[in-house]
Parts: structure tokens; sequence; C-alpha cells
């Protein structure tokens, strides 16, 4: 059971967070909060400074995190719906004039060859927004092009030769994946059900964030509760992952499920304990305070694995 004070307490968070409370901790959809999304909060201010060009920013990838593809991101993550009209203009308009010759694509003109990562974010908010399957077949084929050996991805893969698997990338493209297959697309689907099932089984591989070779912790960073997390892997992303997919609980998930209830504060909350640098229109929660989008997370994991705290 979700201790009924902290259900208050996200309640009285952005219409977003009570729109996924409802959708993930009460399993009641209530369509009124995510049609608020688009005019109140969060998501009012991300499409209230949308460019009349139907960008933000300068353009798809830039300023980074002030962009349109990030801002996008952020809007899908909202629960925004998935039939709003400006959004689906701007998709349509990216992959008009932003594809390039490998089928990917492209985050900046200067870059000559698609990014792994930014391909599975865009599959990831493209499928969620309903985009022409047509126009998304060129994407599949340039990333089931870039799978590794391993089973995972990387965004340098095909730049600079990587040879082993990032969590980042792996998980950027699972998302993708998952947004693709949940929407009903049909095109290569045994191909990524098994890319699906190899980058899961990768991620389980590493424990979700230990060296396959050594045990030890990749990076610190990947242990620390961040949110939005754009582009970077951290454990709690990877555990929301997992219930959202529906991947059943394996034990190599456990070191990675303790840190996290390690993590939580006496107040029975979670902290916001990382804030990634970088230009933004504004911040959700701020940084060292407890995290609404945390504690959310955090839960809904828990009660996906029938965890009790």
């Amino acid at each position: 059971m979700i201790d009924n004070q902290i259900l208050d307490w996200l309640l009285e968070g952005d219409v977003s967070i009570q729109y996924q409370v409802y959708r993930d901790l009460l399993k009641t959809e209530k369509s009124d909060l995510r049609e608020r999304i688009s005019k109140e909060g969060w998501g009012a201010q991300y499409l209230s400074i949308r460019n009349v060009n139907g960008h933000w920013g300068l353009g798809f990838y830039r300023p980074k995190w002030t962009s349109t593809h990030y801002t996008l991101l952020d809007l899908k993550n909202l629960g925004i719906s998935n039939q709003n009209k400006h959004i689906i203009f701007t998709i349509n308009k990216i992959i008009q004039y932003n594809k390039c010759s490998d089928g990917g694509i492209k985050a900046t003109g200067q870059n000559s060859k698609s990014d792994v990562c930014v391909n599975g974010m865009f599959l990831n908010y493209a499928s969620y927004f309903g985009a022409n399957e047509t126009d998304l077949k060129s994407i599949i084929d340039f990333l089931l092009s870039l799978q590794m050996k391993d089973g995972g991805f990387n965004c340098h893969s095909n730049r600079i030769g990587a040879v082993h698997s990032s969590l980042h990338s792996t998980l950027s493209v699972l998302e993708g994946i998952m947004e693709y297959l949940k929407n009903g697309y049909t095109y290569r689907l045994p191909e990524l059900k098994k890319a699906k099932k190899e980058s899961i089984e990768f991620i389980l591989e590493h424990r979700l964030y230990q060296s396959h070779k050594t045990g030890e912790t990749i990076d610190d960073k990947i242990l620390k509760l961040s949110y939005p997390s754009r582009w970077r892997y951290d454990i709690l992303r990877a555990l929301d992952y997992f219930q959202f997919a529906g991947v059943a609980y394996d034990e190599r998930m456990g070191d990675a499920i303790d840190i996290v209830i390690k993590k939580r504060r006496p107040d029975k909350k979670w902290p916001l304990q990382a804030k990634h640098g970088g230009q933004v229109y504004f911040d959700m929660e701020p940084a060292g305070k407890a995290s609404r989008w945390n504690t959310l997370r955090a839960l809904r994991v828990f009660s996906y694995f029938g965890i009790n705290l």
C-alpha cells in the first residue's frame, strides 16, 4: 500500500504528475487531467515558447537542452495528449527536413552521420505522437543496422568505431522500440522484438550499473536520481523502463533496486539528487529537495514488482 500522505503530496504537484499518479499508481485513467497538461503547468509552459516556425530554440538540436528534440521528449514524458496537432506538425517537419542519407534523423548540419541515441529518442516520441509508419521505416532500418554484437547500441559505433555497447544509447533505443511496439506499428516487428530482448539482456548482464569485467560501478553518475534524464542513463530510469515494458523481475535487478530503496528519505520521499548541466527553459524541481518525479517513478517501479516498503 502507498502511504496516503505521499499520495496527497504527489497530487499537489503539476497536473502531469497528477495524471500519472492516477494512471500508474491508482490505475485510473483521467482523461480530463491529461487534457489539462497542454493548458496549464509545465506542458503549457513548453507549448507557450514554441516558435512560429514550429520549432523550439534554434531548431531540431540547437541549443542542445532547449532544442526542439529535447522539448518534444519532455512533452512526451509529461503524458501530454498524443493528439496535439502542433506537436504532430513539428514532428512531420523534422521528418521532412532532418532526414540524413543514412536514413536516420540528423542532429546537426555539420555531422554527416545520424546519432543512434538521438534516433532512439526520436522514435520514442514520434511513435507516441503517431508519425506515419512509412516515415519511420528508414529510422528502424538505421537503428537495426547498428545493433552491436553484445546486444546493445552505442552512439559512437557508426562514428568512431566503438566496440562495446553503451547503457545510455541502449536504453534510449529500447524506449523507442517500446513506444513503437505499443502504438501498433508493424514494420520489421520480429527483428525489433529480438533486438529488444537482446538489449534488455545487455543491461541485465551489467546488473544495471556494473562493469561486466570487474563488477565495479561503471560511473557513479548513473546511481544518482536525476530528472529529466535526457540522454543520460541511470538505474531508476532503467527500472522505470522495465515496468513500462512489462519485463519480469530478474535477480540481476536486485542490487539496483536496493540502491534506489536506500535513497528514500525519512519522510518517505525520494530526492532529486543531481541536475544535468546546460541551459533550460525552466527547472521542474530544485536539486537537493524532495522530488515528485523521482518519488512517482520509484513508487510505480516498486508497485509493479510487488515490493512493499
